[in-house]
């Protein structure tokens, strides 16, 4: 006898669309949220960023984190961050900008060597970057550019596969998702570099993934079952696809789980970044994507390929 683990029974028959009203209202307020509070509140850009050093340190025995940071802030060089990265002797130090640009800087930088000198004698200073503002500025650019270009694809590619109205319906999910991604960052404040920023655009490409599986099952049983009711027909596609869905999620996110125990400080941005937009972009997929295709009247197809309105 063979078990098969599932998180969704055989021919569910759940009534998603019966809910859209309240899941909209939801996405709405969410987006609407985050978007207040990337405005108001504002990310905590990272050095890729806002700008400033860098420094990888190997050191020869295992610092107590909290009399370093003590010790570090007792410089007056603003905050200086500390995260260790694999071995607890690797450290990483993220200092913010200076008064005096570079040689501000590199007078800093100078400071925090002294200090780590006389507090644990050699240490091995494995990088040291510098990044300057305009540089930092230029990453802000490139990065809205980017996530810009990926939305105008997701528009592109889904219209032409398969209608206008289901691209349209996908920009809205993915929108929201990385809308929730942003806001979570603003909300708890936690350091928003470019790592993270990939991470958004990998919770992008997620939903979309996600979506695109309902959607081609809708196309396939808008072709099927040419007498059924549109919201019938929509309910009955997100029930065939969701243990798949729920299936792919819970896995996903078991691999993300052990990288948040156990990755440590330096990949925790992007971890957590990926957690928040899976659980968004699954609520999407399930709840909020279909929607928007009973209101831009998505057309059935005849047997001689002429667009017949779906009868809602």
């Amino acid at each position: 006898m063979t078990f098969r683990f599932k998180l969704a029974p055989d021919n569910t028959n759940f009534d998603f669309l019966g809910w859209r009203k309240i899941t909209f209202t939801i996405s709405i307020l969410l987006v609407l949220g985050s978007i207040a509070l990337t405005l108001t509140r504002g990310l905590n850009f990272g050095v890729d960023f806002s700008g400033g050093t860098l420094i990888e340190i190997g050191l020869p025995t295992i610092p107590d984190l909290n009399g370093m940071r003590s010790d570090l802030h007792a410089l007056d060089l603003g905050a200086v961050s500390l995260q260790e990265f694999g071995d607890p002797k690797n450290l990483m130090l993220r200092m913010g900008q200076q008064p005096g640009g570079p040689e501000g800087q590199a007078v800093a930088v100078d400071r925090i060597k002294a200090k780590l000198s006389e507090k644990f004698g050699a240490v091995d200073y494995r990088r040291v970057e510098y990044v300057g503002p305009q540089v930092g500025q230029e990453l802000i650019q490139t990065g809205l550019l980017a996530m810009f270009l990926s939305i105008l694809g997701v528009l592109i590619y889904v219209a032409s596969r398969f209608e206008w109205q289901f691209g349209v319906a996908c920009v809205m999910a993915v929108i929201r998702d990385a809308s929730v991604t942003v806001g979570f960052f603003a909300l708890t404040r936690w350091e928003f570099d470019l790592a993270t920023m990939g991470a958004v655009l990998l919770v992008a490409g997620y939903s979309l993934n996600d979506t695109i599986v309902v959607f081609d099952r809708i196309r396939e049983n808008l072709r099927k079952y040419r007498k059924m009711e549109i919201k019938e027909l929509f309910n009955l596609s997100i029930n065939q696809t969701l243990s798949r869905s729920l299936m792919t999620s819970f896995t996903t996110l078991l691999a993300l789980s052990s990288l948040a125990i156990f990755g440590g400080e330096v990949i925790r941005g992007f971890t957590c970044a990926l957690i928040v937009g899976i659980v968004a972009g699954t609520f999407s997929s399930i709840f909020v994507a279909t929607g928007p295709l009973l209101l831009l009247k998505v057309r059935r197809h005849d047997g001689e390929g002429a667009a017949a309105p779906a009868t809602v």
